[in-house]
């Protein structure tokens, strides 16, 4: 199958489950999806329904018990931890709900640190082209502490695309911030989604977040009970 139509991203009947103290506790089960390139993509679903789950199989952190995930052709329950840690640098992105940001760098450095780590020579350059376009060019000297949430989630939005990668995973981005800031925060992240056609995978209860993709599932004890297509398919 060539690229053009081979899924960014595809899940085939996946299942997890963790060992509890009343034994075996299924997480996932028998979940499918498939993300086209560029596309953007909600997981949805109340709290405990599997969605953070779901989010870390697919950008390979995990592996399921059975079935298959495949990132861009690569079959992710064929790899080791090492051979998916090079393929999740070299090709996704992370926003979380905690901005996870180095208090002791600034703005620019904690943008430049993935780049640094992959010896990039052009770090600082990238890391300002990519604060330039969240809109924090005039913040990049300044320190986490220094700044309010939504520049921080901004700063962790300008490094998760600073390398350029073919998905993002963004868990809950808004979860930390107030409503005005938060609906900036997703104005951007989808603006981003378009004009880079950086595949956007969103993990949310936020229903009205949901609806601004163009597919999504929604969970419900581990299990996909509303599938929706994407409009464009």
């Amino acid at each position: 199958m060539s690229d053009s139509f081979r899924p960014l991203l595809e899940a085939c009947d996946v299942s997890k489950s963790v060992s509890g103290p009343e034994g075996r506790l299924e997480i996932l089960s028998k979940v499918s999806l498939r993300i086209p390139q560029g596309e953007s993509f909600a997981i949805v679903g109340a709290s405990g329904s599997g969605k953070t789950t779901l989010l870390g199989l697919l950008a390979g952190l995990d592996t399921p018990d059975t079935g298959h995930i495949a990132l861009h052709g690569h079959a992710l329950e064929q790899l080791d931890e090492e051979a998916r840690a090079d393929l999740r640098r070299r090709l996704v992105g992370f926003v979380f709900q905690s901005f996870h940001l180095l208090p002791a760098l600034t703005a620019e450095e904690n943008v430049m640190l993935p780049l640094e780590l992959e010896g990039s020579s052009a770090a600082r350059q990238r890391a300002r082209e990519a604060l330039d376009a969240v809109g924090l060019t005039p913040r990049r000297r300044h320190y986490p502490a220094q700044l309010s949430g939504g520049e921080q989630q901004r700063v962790a939005i300008a490094r998760a695309f600073v390398h350029g990668p073919r998905v993002l995973f963004a868990d809950e981005p808004t979860g930390n911030l107030d409503q005005r800031t938060g609906h900036h925060v997703c104005d951007l992240l989808f603006a981003l989604n378009r004009d880079h056609r950086t595949t956007l995978v969103l993990v949310t209860h936020d229903a009205a977040l949901a609806a601004r993709c163009d597919s999504r599932i929604e969970l419900e004890e581990g299990r996909v009970v509303t599938p929706h297509a994407s409009e464009h398919a």
